[in-house]
This record gives structure tokens, C-alpha cells and sequence, in this order.
């Protein structure tokens, strides 16, 4: 699966023009222990870089953004129940939603693995 990042650190892996989109372990570990994480409605429309979805934890609460436009199909239920999750497994298990992308061209204001390491280096 090819995976993207932004500059406000989500992720996003993309499957036959559906892409799961999540935070990255940089995030995860800059906000604490997660929470609380408020979940987009499924069937919600988003556009590249509005917000998807909410997230708190013992330093900050934070806005989520989309990474493509699209459709949200499906949200991370167990997040309701675990938030730690996104902690535990920031790139995997703790991904937030999946959305089916409206236009692939997007993808090209999107950072790959290399470029995202060398921008988080330049934060620190």
C-alpha cells in the first residue's frame, strides 16, 4: 500500500482509490496519552485538508484533517471504547477512518515516508 503524510502529521494509505487516514506515531507521541477521539459520521463528504475529525488527549485536544477529499465509507469504532489505541498502534490499528478519494491527483500535495522523516527532523 502507498502511504502519504501531511505537514500536520496524518497519514494516509491508499487501497483501489480508498485510503485509510490515520496520525502518525510523531503526533501520537507529541499529544500524550490519547483520550478521547471524535469520530467523523460515515457517509460524511470531506475536502483535502478541512477537518475530519477530533482528538484529545492530557496535553491538547486537536483537529484531524483529510488528507484527500472524499467520502467517508467507514470509521474506527473501537477508538469509542479504546483511544488509547492510536498510542499503541498510531500507523495500524489506531486509524481513524477510510475515505473513498475523490480525486487521486491530490495525492501530489502529499509528502511520501522519506520527505515526512526529513520535515519531522527539521521540527525538532
Amino acid at each position: 500500500m502507498d502511504m502519504y503524510f501531511t505537514k500536520e502529521h496524518e497519514w494516509v494509505k491508499i487501497k483501489e482509490g480508498t485510503a485509510a487516514v490515520g496520525i502518525t506515531e510523531y503526533a501520537a507521541h507529541q499529544l500524550g496519552d490519547v483520550t478521547f477521539v471524535e469520530l467523523p459520521q460515515a457517509g460524511k463528504t470531506v475536502k483535502q485538508f478541512d477537518t475530519l475529525a477530533g482528538i484529545e488527549s492530557v496535553k491538547a485536544a486537536s483537529d484531524i484533517y483529510a488528507p484527500v477529499s472524499g467520502k467517508v465509507t467507514e470509521v474506527n469504532e473501537a477508538l469509542n471504547d479504546r483511544p488509547e489505541i492510536v498510542n499503541e498502534a498510531p500507523e495500524d490499528a489506531g486509524w481513524i477512518a477510510w475515505i473513498e478519494m475523490a480525486d487521486t491527483a491530490e495525492l501530489a500535495q502529499l509528502m511520501n515516508r522519506e520527505q515526512y522523516d526529513e520535515y519531522v527532523r527539521g521540527l525538532e
